[in-house]
């Protein structure tokens, strides 16, 4: 059995602005910091075979985070990365919605037909598609942590529960440092978590 904990960089300065970051970069907030930290401590106790990474600066630093003190074999590979949003990044979703209230219409209702200057959602399905099946070659059982981004995660959902790209938007959102699971055992995949982030809640306490 393979299992697979997906998880969403923590929260950035962009996220808060609601900018786009595609693959450019901001920096983590402290309440990014504090999540990711709490997040390593809820899988303290999971032994991992491999640590995987998008490249980008926030989802490195949030997988250094959650590992901790551990030594773990950690790789980046860009097929991870965020889709690429070509001329958005940078850019509010006010701005965006004002100059170009129809292409983002499509981003939103009708993912499945959208084409910006960068990628669209099945040029990141194409990508995702091909590192897990590379990764399932690599390490037929085990436990492997993917600190990735939230499209990234919004598509894999999509390919988990055989559902059209169309539908990529459904609940549950993906928040900053929030959880996935997915089981792999005699060529099935079962979700076993979804966006889960009770790990947030001990900040209250």
């Amino acid at each position: 059995m393979l299992q697979f904990f997906f998880v969403r960089h923590g929260e950035t300065e962009w996220n808060i602005e609601k900018r786009l970051q595609g693959r450019r970069n901001s920096e983590l907030t402290e309440n990014g910091v504090r999540d990711a930290e709490l997040l390593g401590v809820r899988l303290a106790t999971t032994d991992f075979d491999a640590v995987y990474a998008s490249p980008s600066k926030r989802t490195v630093e949030t997988a250094k985070l959650i590992m901790g003190e551990r030594t773990l074999p950690f790789k980046t590979d860009e097929r991870l990365m965020e889709i690429d949003l070509g001329e958005w990044e940078g850019r509010t979703v006010g701005e965006i919605q004002q100059s170009e209230p129809e292409l983002y219409y499509l981003y939103q209702e009708s993912p499945s037909q959208f084409k910006g200057t960068g990628e669209n959602f099945q040029d990141v399905k194409n990508r995702v598609e091909a590192v897990l099946a590379e990764l399932v070659g690599a390490h037929p059982s085990g436990n492997l942590l993917i600190v990735t981004h939230g499209v990234v995660i919004k598509v894999l959902q999509t390919i988990f529960k055989n559902r059209s790209l169309d539908l990529v938007w459904e609940p549950p959102y993906i928040e900053g440092t929030s959880l996935t699971i997915v089981k792999m055992e005699d060529g099935k995949r079962e979700l076993l978590l979804e966006g889960d982030i009770s790990h947030k809640e001990s900040k209250l306490v």
